[in-house]
Parts: structure tokens; C-alpha cells; sequence
């Protein structure tokens, strides 16, 4: 008998899957069968959800039902967001916020009689959830969800209370369709334990928001934009990375425990991130984090030549969703609204 312990059940085939296919040594993501820097900028998150929970992409009446469907299960029920006011309230943190609501969407008419229904119910009020506790911190009331825009752009409005731009809506999709899935990540693999005692799925998926609140999960994308704020221009940026590496200390935004090569992910948020910024956000911003991306690497193949440390997808995704305006606060619960299709599937 193997005895041996395989930490991070590193080697260990646990499940399958047809969600999506991770080559670290490669670098190669495929979601339900399509490369992720083909699938994630082109599709809309609807499609992408379809796509995880039916095996294939919707004709255009299948889309247009699904997207009316999703977008008619938005609204919170009045415990849930009597509970994002107590949470407001406390200043309890954004992914606690998250986990606390998720449980209560079992106050939701109908809830826990359909595994498909709940899968839907938990997709289209994530958004909402993040949404009104983001606006109730500020002492600001919720936004009604508008059943008219599209989920990205809907979470976008729910936030800022303007409807977005076309780019912006574009770029928080792909940055949502990204990181739906990949593979028996910790989150994923919490929600899988806890649907096999036949528990519920609603259980499940605020068991997996727990567990991405873990900083070795879900919290390096803030620390990645601090890093860049504190290098501030570009000719600082090597006299810092080399103090922190100096230090010991790691730098955020590099290096991926799968990845041996750069992560395809952060291609795609790179891509992202560039089309937005060219059209109108702070370019200064953007090429300050290029010129640290590029000094990093640099520096990191200087230091440790034995190891391949590349950019992965924490760095791109700070830049975009603070380009997009998002808080820092809300990098990891932005990036459940996202996973939430994948935990479902």
C-alpha cells in the first residue's frame, strides 16, 4: 500500500472533469474543451456559464433565454440584505460578507428543491450580493439589479450606479469568464466534499466562498497593485524588487504553484487590460506596471535561474478591475462572482 503523504494532493488524481483542462508545464487552460485566450475574450459571461453547465455553447434563442432567466434571479431576499446591512454595519470584510449571504440565499423562495435552480439563484445574486455590501459600507443604499443589461454590465452599474460603457462591461466579462474555472483548485474541491454527503448546493458553494477567502487561495491581486503603487514611477522599480528580494520577500504576481511556465491566464488579462487602458484609462498606470512586470522578471531569472517564475494571472487581474474602478476590497469577492460558474457546473 502507498503510504506516502502528497502534500496539496499533488499527483493524486481525486475527480474528473470535463470543466477545464490545466497543462502547468505547458501552460495551457482549457475550459470545457476551448483555449482560454480564445473563449475569454470573446464571450459573453452568459455564454460562459452555459457553456460550463451544458457541455456546448447556446444557439441564439437558448442564450437569450438563459440571459433572461439569469437575469430574473438577481434580487436578494429582504433576510439577505437585512444581513449585508448588519455586516456593513460591523465593517466585517467583503469575502466574510459574501459567505455569510450565500448561506442565506436558502431563505430564497424555492430554494433547495432544484440543484439547477439553486445553481442558478447563486450565479445571478452574486454580483448583487458584492454590490450592495460594497455600497452599504460607504453608507449608500443598494442599486435594484436591472433585468436589462448583462451580467458583467449589471454589476458594473450596481456599483458605481451609472450604466457602463461597452468597454468596461467587455473587460469585467473577460476577466469573469477567466477565472470560471480551474480545475481541483482548494474552493472547487471544498464544494465537491460537501455536495458528495448529498448536502445541498447552496451549502456547498458557501462552503467554497470560505474557503477562497484563504490568502493562499483567493488574496494575492490586492498585494500585486500595492506593489506597483509603492514602486510609484518607473526608474524606482528595480532599486525596490531588489530590496524585497533582498529581503526574501516574494513577489506578488509572480510565480504559480501549477504554472512552470507563464500563466495563459494573465495573456489574457495582459490583453485585457491593454485594450481598456488604450482606450481611455490611466496609460500612466499602465506602463508603470509593465516596466515593474518587465524588471521583475528580469530580476527573478538573475536571482533564481533554477526556477521559472512568471507572471501570473494576480497581476493582470489588479490592473484591469482597478481600471475597471473596483476597490482592492473586492479583487477576491469579484473573483467568486466569477468562479461561482465553475463551483456549479
Amino acid at each position: 500500500m502507498d503510504t506516502q503523504i502528497r502534500e496539496g494532493l499533488e499527483g493524486v488524481v481525486a475527480a474528473t472533469t470535463r470543466l477545464s483542462s490545466v497543462d502547468g508545464e505547458a501552460g495551457v487552460l482549457l475550459l470545457a474543451g476551448f483555449p482560454v485566450e480564445e473563449i475569454a475574450p470573446r464571450a459573453s459571461f452568459e455564454e460562459m456559464t452555459w457553456l460550463l453547465w451544458n457541455g456546448g455553447l447556446p444557439t441564439a434563442g437558448e442564450l437569450e433565454a438563459f440571459r433572461r432567466r439569469l437575469a430574473s434571479r438577481r434580487s436578494l431576499p429582504a433576510a439577505a440584505l437585512e444581513l449585508l446591512r448588519e455586516t456593513a454595519r460591523r465593517r466585517i470584510s467583503g469575502m466574510d460578507a459574501l459567505r455569510m449571504a450565500a448561506g442565506a440565499l436558502s431563505l430564497a423562495e424555492g430554494a433547495g428543491e432544484d440543484p439547477k435552480e439553486d445553481a442558478l439563484l447563486l450565479t445571478a445574486t452574486f454580483p448583487t450580493i458584492v454590490a450592495a455590501y460594497w455600497r452599504l459600507l460607504r453608507g449608500e443604499e443598494p442599486l435594484r439589479p436591472r433585468e436589462d443589461l448583462g451580467h458583467a454590465a449589471n454589476f458594473l452599474f450596481m456599483l458605481a450606479g451609472e450604466e457602463p460603457s461597452p468597454e468596461r462591461a467587455r473587460g469585467l466579462a473577460t476577466y469573469l469568464n477567466t477565472v470560471t474555472d480551474h480545475g481541483l483548485n482548494a474552493s472547487t474541491f471544498t464544494a465537491r466534499v460537501i455536495v458528495s454527503t448529498r448536502s445541498d448546493l447552496i451549502s456547498a458553494i458557501t462552503g467554497a466562498v470560505g474557503a477562497l477567502k484563504g490568502p493562499l487561495h483567493g488574496g494575492a491581486p490586492g498585494p500585486a497593485l500595492d506593489m506597483v503603487f509603492e514602486i510609484g514611477t518607473p526608474d524606482r522599480a528595480e532599486a525596490v524588487l531588489r530590496e524585497k528580494l533582498d529581503r526574501g520577500e516574494r513577489l506578488m504576481g509572480f510565480g504559480h504553484r501549477v504554472y512552470r511556465v507563464r500563466d495563459p491566464r494573465a495573456d489574457v488579462l495582459a490583453a485585457a487590460a491593454e485594450r481598456f487602458y488604450n482606450l481611455g484609462g490611466d496609460r500612466g498606470l499602465y506602463e508603470l506596471a509593465r516596466s515593474v512586470e518587465a524588471t521583475a522578471l528580469r530580476l527573478l531569472r538573475e536571482r533564481k535561474p533554477d526556477r521559472r517564475l512568471d507572471t501570473n494571472v494576480e497581476f493582470y487581474t489588479a490592473l484591469l478591475l482597478h481600471g475597471l474602478g473596483l476597490p482592492t476590497e473586492l479583487f477576491t469577492p469579484t473573483f467568486a462572482v466569477g468562479r461561482v460558474a465553475g463551483w456549479t457546473a
